[in-house]
């Protein structure tokens, strides 16, 4: 068993082992490839400004997560057309379907990167091309395998012609148009060949060469050959295979329903998973995939091991068709464990209503199967998989359980993914997730973000404040947005658009959507009043984000709603998702390529966000080392005390890059007036206006907050006119300027500005 998944960088632990993998095997399968080019590899990944182009890894892996077969493929975005570099298995591991496997997903890869074409090299199968019996049978091999696809040699051109004449098996330029496109007209045809040849093999053909290749390119003298190993039909059904992978994968906890607490009132009961699935199965959405068993460290790495052991252990030796519920708390003296077993529940549970019976744990660790397979799809490249489970897992903290949930279904998921890339936890049930916050409270890999019900009303009443932002490493990364017990659909979709932004600004690999139907009018949970045409409205918000989405069913308990509620989700999210992109970092990078010019803007800073300060701040060579020293110094205050600190930021960023940011407060003992600290701008990036917007959106948070004035001040050298004429321009006036204040001919100069105009 193998899975295939893309990989366009090489910062998370397992896209480096995989790309160290890949270089394995492109020094065991190509003993003549320069060491170089080997190398130059997460380059290529990490760097598209400097190669004009995008790349991708696209890795086939065994069950260990060892690379056994890969494809490397080039996008140039100039020219809106693919190329596949290279295709290869691991010594020995050729066979067994891979080859087809990855040459599919490399179609769907160009396409979904907009390409209008895939070009590459295949050795020629003609005898004056390729005179050895034995090598021309193997590039026949190769030709016929591409043929099936609709991809065949470009006749009418130079490009099989060799550097230096006479030597043999110098290769065609194939094109598969992706059953899309046409071979482009001569001129077009021409800056393609140019670029490859440009690009790929400017230390190996000479200028003249390349010129010479282009020029054969004359129109009506062209097209691809005729096909030679295949018909028609063959073509036609390898499109057919393409078309069936379109629709969304749904795994179903497939024993859910032996989790059954018949006690009166019990809302969380089996009848809701057979009520969603009778209204999305209408729907031509879904395709069902069964539940694959992951190993428990997966669990483990997540929750406590003495939690899932207790689970364990207690729901084996529970009664037959009885419950214990916890009914004391020792967990107020954690040293102290007690020895009942029936006490001892409340030593791992928050609540007096999630029991512990023969059937929880089953149920749970099949929930928590189902979800990683859903997550495994989506991390092989589906645009969404749905993990249709119960019981449900956002209220499971690390060492504790409760809120109807045993295991954080979500909460391991996003851990699992983390693995490959930065991921995004939504959570848009009614009650706030203190779980998958608790998990992740202290990290930075994985933002968190929930919009629910304020815990002064709603359960879980002891989480959910927006004041819990994160802490250490996480500071910043655990966003809160609680809303009023009456909140209108509009009002909750304003707050979905806000945690939407946040999420945007994470700039995430994967989103992790725990979804709730809880909001749903008439809920006995809920206070809300979403309707079906709200919950369409959802999904669509969701499926415009056009990020990589594994969606986890949570809450939802009016039976009657609850399937149209969430039939109309998905029909939104498909629809939005259908007409907007993939905008994962691909798209990040290939508009960095294009020269995108737009910043986001963010509020919170992070602990890694001390280091970058450092190094941007040192890098405009206008700060003394102790300067720069202060300037991270402020970061970290602000990262370890919040807002007590008095530090306010903004941060401007394009990608995952930091270009420029300001530090302001206000002035202790003063009612309206704001020091503004530091205003940095990336050196590449001045000149172009964004210091003046980040001034601009400054002033207008602190006037947003009741300020009045800001001062701001610096050095009187020569050195700093540049900065002083910059405030000058931007409506400062000079207030003092203080002699000798920072050393012997270097003094302060202080600026006021009137905010009131």
């Amino acid at each position: 068993m193998f899975s295939v998944r893309t990989i366009r960088d090489a910062r998370s632990p397992a896209n480096r082992e995989a790309v160290g993998e890949v270089q394995a095997i492109l020094r065991a399968q190509f003993p003549g490839m320069r060491e170089s080019d080997i190398g130059k590899v997460p380059k290529l990944l990490e760097d598209p400004l400097r190669y004009k182009l995008v790349a991708e890894l696209l890795v086939a892996e065994n069950a260990k997560g060892h690379v056994r077969a890969f494809a490397f493929l080039l996008f140039l975005t100039d020219l809106k057309v693919a190329f596949l570099d290279t295709i290869s298995a691991a010594p020995g591991g050729s066979g067994g379907g891979l080859g087809g496997v990855l040459y599919e997903r490399v179609r769907e890869e160009s396409l979904a990167l907009g390409a209008q074409g895939l070009y590459f090299e295949c050795l020629p199968d003609e005898p004056e091309l390729s005179p050895n019996e034995a090598v021309r049978k193997q590039n026949m091999s190769r030709l016929k395998f591409y043929e099936r696809f609709g991809a065949r040699p470009i006749l009418g051109t130079a490009y099989e012609q060799p550097i230096e004449p006479g030597t043999p098996d110098s290769p065609y330029l194939v094109f598969d148009g992706l059953g899309r496109h046409a071979l482009p007209e001569a001129e077009t045809l021409r800056r393609i060949l140019r670029a490859i040849l440009e690009r790929k093999y400017a230390e190996i053909c000479p200028p003249g060469y390349i010129d010479m290749v282009v020029r054969s390119v004359r129109p009506g003298g062209y097209g691809l050959r005729a096909p030679r190993y295949t018909t028609r039909e063959t073509h036609r059904e390898v499109r057919e295979i393409r078309r069936l992978k379109t629709k969304m994968p749904l795994v179903v906890n497939d024993r859910h329903d032996i989790h059954h607490v018949r006690e009166r009132g019990y809302v969380e009961a089996p009848v809701r998973v057979a009520s969603i699935l009778e209204e999305i199965d209408k729907t031509e959405l879904f395709e069902r995939v069964p539940a694959k068993r992951f190993p428990e460290r997966h669990l483990r790495e997540v929750h406590d091991g003495a939690l899932v052991d207790f689970i364990e252990r207690a729901c084996a030796e529970a009664p037959l068709k009885k419950s214990i519920y916890p009914y004391t708390f020792p967990i107020r003296n954690p040293n102290r464990k007690p020895k009942d077993r029936t006490v001892l529940a409340g030593y791992w549970c928050i609540d007096t209503f999630t029991p512990l019976n023969r059937n929880a744990y089953p149920a749970a660790r099949r929930a928590i199967d189902c979800t990683l397979t859903a997550a495994e799809l989506v991390l092989e490249g589906s645009r969404a998989a749905y993990a249709l489970v119960r019981p449900p897992g956002h209220h499971a903290e690390r060492r504790s359980f409760g809120g109807f949930c045993y295991f954080n279904n979500a909460a391991v998921a996003a851990h699992y993914l983390s693995r490959y890339g930065r991921v995004a936890v939504l959570d848009l049930d009614y009650h706030h997730g203190n779980g998958t916050q608790d998990i992740f409270y202290e990290r930075d890999d994985v933002l968190t973000v929930s919009v629910h019900g304020h815990p002064s009303y709603a359960y879980p009443y002891f989480s959910g404040f927006a004041d819990e932002r994160g802490r250490g490493r996480g500071a910043g990364y655990n966003l809160n947005i609680p809303l009023p017990e009456k909140t209108s659909p509009a009002e909750h979709r304003a707050a979905v658009a806000k945690a939407l932004a946040r999420v945007r600004r994470h700039d995430p690999d994967f989103l992790v959507l725990a979804i709730g139907f809880d909001t749903g009018r008439g809920d006995p949970t809920g206070t809300w009043a979403n309707g079906a045409a709200d919950f369409r409205a959802l999904g669509a918000m969701i499926g415009e984000a056009s990020l990589p989405t594994l969606v986890v069913q949570e809450g939802g308990y009016r039976v009657r709603t609850l399937g149209i509620n969430a039939r109309n989700f998905f029909a939104g999210l498909s629809e939005a998702a259908a007409s907007h992109p993939p905008a994962d970092r691909r798209h990040a990078r290939r508009a960095a390529v294009n020269g995108a010019k737009v910043p986001a803007w963010r509020e919170d800073v992070t602990r890694a966000d001390i280091e970058i300060v450092r190094t941007l701040v040192a890098a405009t060579d206008m700060f003394s080392s102790e300067e720069t020293a202060i300037a991270a110094e402020l970061v970290e205050e602000r990262v370890n005390k919040g807002r007590v600190s008095g530090y306010e930021f903004l941060v401007a960023e394009r990608g995952s890059r930091l270009v420029g940011y300001s530090c302001y407060g206000r002035t202790p003992a003063t009612e309206a007036s704001y020091d503004l600290y530091w205003i940095v701008v990336r050196p590449s990036e001045q000149g172009h206006g964004l210091g003046r917007e980040i001034l601009a959106r400054t002033e207008a948070a602190i006037k947003a907050a009741g300020g009045e004035r800001v001062f701001v001040d610096t050095s009187s050298t020569e050195k700093y006119e540049p900065t002083r004429a910059f405030y000058r321009r931007t409506g400062f006036k000079k207030v003092v300027e203080l002699e000798d204040f920072y050393r012997p001919g270097d003094g302060k100069v202080i600026y006021v500005k009137n905010l009131s105009g």
